[in-house]
């Protein structure tokens, strides 16, 4: 039986999403040097200002979520945007787009880099990315300051939080959850307001 002209239609909507949503995670995997903080600029540009798919306080909120889920921050963020816009395909379009530039680095660079790390151009660029990845993490903290201590009851919890981890040396398992809580017992106050 042929396809209807809409059913092909559909058909290639969806798989442009798909595509589309790959695409943004692997350029953000591409650029992203020095862990999941240093990926915060680059998740404002693509998913906030160009593809308008969030908000960036929507933003902050899954990063915040990915932080504290077991794994990478950049794959738990994919994988929840990802399965909010496109379900489980779309999770996983966004993890594959977000995890193959690393895997291809990362197999280019076990090839060849034992053969060339001594070359002091080598030490030269990893000390330059050095450099840059502490400038995307001191960027993506100012961005989380600005988005996230707008109201002074976060930054109380965050002082609190900050003091008990270096004074008290707590762990960070409690003071996560304790915070958490926090949180929600002050949003469903505010609500119930």
């Amino acid at each position: 039986m042929p396809e209807s002209a809409s059913w092909r239609w559909a058909k290639d909507t969806i798989v442009r999403k798909h595509l589309e949503l790959f695409w943004s995670f692997f350029k953000i995997g591409a650029l992203t040097f020095g862990g999941g903080y240093t990926m915060l600029p680059l998740i404002q540009k693509e998913i906030v200002n160009k593809r308008k798919w969030a908000t960036e306080e929507e933003v902050i909120d899954v990063f915040a979520l990915s932080q504290v889920a077991p794994g990478a921050i950049a794959v738990n963020f994919s994988v929840y945007t990802g399965h909010t816009m496109l379900g489980i395909p779309g999770a996983l379009a966004a993890v594959f787009g977000m995890v193959l530039p690393s895997f291809i680095v990362i197999s280019v660079i076990a090839a060849f880099l034992a053969n060339f790390a001594d070359l002091p151009a080598v030490q030269h660029a990893f000390a330059g990315i050095r450099v840059a990845v502490g400038a995307l993490i001191l960027d993506a903290l100012i961005r989380l300051f600005r988005g996230v201590f707008n109201k002074p009851i976060p930054l109380v919890i965050c002082i609190i939080a900050f003091l008990a981890s270096v004074i008290f040396r707590t762990s960070p398992i409690p003071l996560v959850l304790a915070a958490g809580l926090a949180g929600f017992f002050l949003l469903r106050k505010r609500k119930a307001s």
